[in-house]
């Protein structure tokens, strides 16, 4: 039995913040317990959701921009929040489930302990459009699905699965096993602008401050360095992450003249 593939499916409860992360929130399959709007708040934007909040039934609540500052935790929530049902993870099986029906070899995103919800967010909402089938976190020391990361996605929460694994060691040499060639980042390595992703391809994103951690990356068939001419040599995770995806997309398609 692979690893992994036996765990049950995990969740995370938490608000959809913000007015287009809750368009897309409510034009999903996913499930809305009850929609929050600022009272006395005009706007195009906020009479979307108010129509499609009642196309699906959904009981509205307007409440003062207090009441919202407190559901949110003072995030900004641009006067809209919906109570979500959980954030459902995904599983192995789904991300190679995604791939094969898009008719492609899978492209998948491995975060090695990346901590900020925000560039999980902004990693989410590249990864949606530069064609990667699905992204693969760990259990411990890193960001899960929160609302922070909903909100910061623009939406491709909904439509990027992430599988949330015990092990990424174990689970990477399982990959490799069904075919996956892993890349992972580092100060030495192949130029990424001469990186091939065509083939069924993981590309692994270190931590923010510390990078691939050691035992991963010994599981890594091909290192991938970004080159930097400037007096700061290191990118944001996210910044990195959407250079090397970019890069990816182009070579699985590359331009028809």
């Amino acid at each position: 039995m692979r690893p992994e593939q036996n765990e049950p499916k995990d969740t995370a409860a938490d608000f959809v913040i913000g007015r287009h992360p809750a368009v897309a929130a409510l034009r999903s399959q996913q499930t809305i317990n009850k929609v929050f709007l600022q009272s006395g708040l005009k706007a195009e934007a906020i009479d979307e959701i108010r129509q499609l909040a009642r196309k699906r039934h959904l009981v509205i609540s307007e409440v003062p921009k207090q009441k919202l500052d407190q559901l949110t935790d003072h995030q900004n929530h641009q006067g809209v929040a919906l109570g979500v049902a959980a954030f459902e993870y995904a599983s192995i099986d789904d991300l190679f489930a995604k791939a094969e029906a898009a008719d492609e070899p899978p492209f998948f995103l491995i975060l090695d302990g990346v901590e900020d919800p925000h560039n999980l967010g902004s990693i989410m909402r590249t990864a949606d459009a530069s064609g990667v089938h699905g992204i693969i976190i760990p259990k411990r020391r890193a960001v899960g699905l929160t609302s922070v990361v909903a909100k910061t996605s623009t939406g491709a929460i909904e439509t990027v699965p992430v599988a949330r694994v015990t092990n990424l060691v174990n689970t990477v040499k399982d990959l490799k096993e069904r075919g996956l060639w892993i890349f992972g980042t580092d100060m030495a390595g192949t130029d990424y602008r001469d990186w091939n992703a065509k083939g069924a391809t993981g590309l692994i994103i270190g931590n923010e401050g510390k990078g691939i951690s050691r035992l991963l990356k010994e599981t890594v068939d091909e290192t991938l360095t970004i080159p930097m001419v400037g007096s700061v040599q290191s990118l944001n995770a996210s910044v990195a992450a959407g250079l090397l995806m970019y890069q990816g997309f182009n070579s699985r398609h590359p331009v028809q003249h």
